[in-house]
């Protein structure tokens, strides 16, 4: 298992802007994928950006396809490797919805996100990937993605009034490692 040290908010290096992958199949990728899908296992996150584990590169992992015990209401997102993304939210619509971080542990806030949107990108091994999404599964997505252009969801809020700490918000919820 190769879980990496998860950057927390505060950390510079969040707030850079990743680039983009321009070789696939690599064992270098293969390598930054599977220390993503083990760090982000180990931490019950329901997504993980390379960003977040110091490394530059537009390169997000979200879902399991099983229920994620931090967010145990939400439907399942299908485990995904998504390399370069775009966003392309689909109608004008938003929806407010609670959101943490692993960078931003023990707490969570309301954050506005577009309710339906296409994500394009493509696996490790370069392959398209196109998908439309809605709800929480969208809202994992474009939380990943925002990681690339470095932005914590914080910076998204509206209404700093619905933003605490998780033991006082949600006492019970499986806390995220601190």
């Amino acid at each position: 298992m190769t879980v990496q040290t998860i950057l927390k908010m505060g950390d510079p290096r969040l707030l850079r802007v990743a680039h983009p992958v321009t070789a696939f199949d690599t064992p270098e990728l293969h390598q930054l994928v599977t220390d993503l899908l083990d760090t982000m296992a180990a931490a019950n996150g329901a997504g993980l950006a390379a960003p977040q584990i110091g490394v530059d590169l537009q390169v997000v992992i979200f879902g399991s396809g099983m229920p994620n015990p931090r967010y145990p209401d939400a439907a399942p997102v299908p485990r995904t490797v998504l390399v370069n993304p775009v966003i392309t939210p689909l109608g004008d619509e938003e929806e407010e919805d609670w959101e943490g971080c692993l960078s931003v542990p023990g707490l969570r806030g309301v954050v506005p996100r577009w309710r339906r949107i296409r994500y394009q990108g493509c696996d490790i091994m370069g392959k398209p990937i196109d998908r439309e999404a809605a709800g929480f599964h969208a809202r994992v997505v474009q939380h990943e993605c925002d990681h690339l252009v470095g932005k914590l969801y914080p910076m998204r809020m509206r209404d700093f009034s619905r933003f605490g700490f998780n033991e006082v918000l949600f006492p019970g919820l499986v806390p995220e490692d601190d």
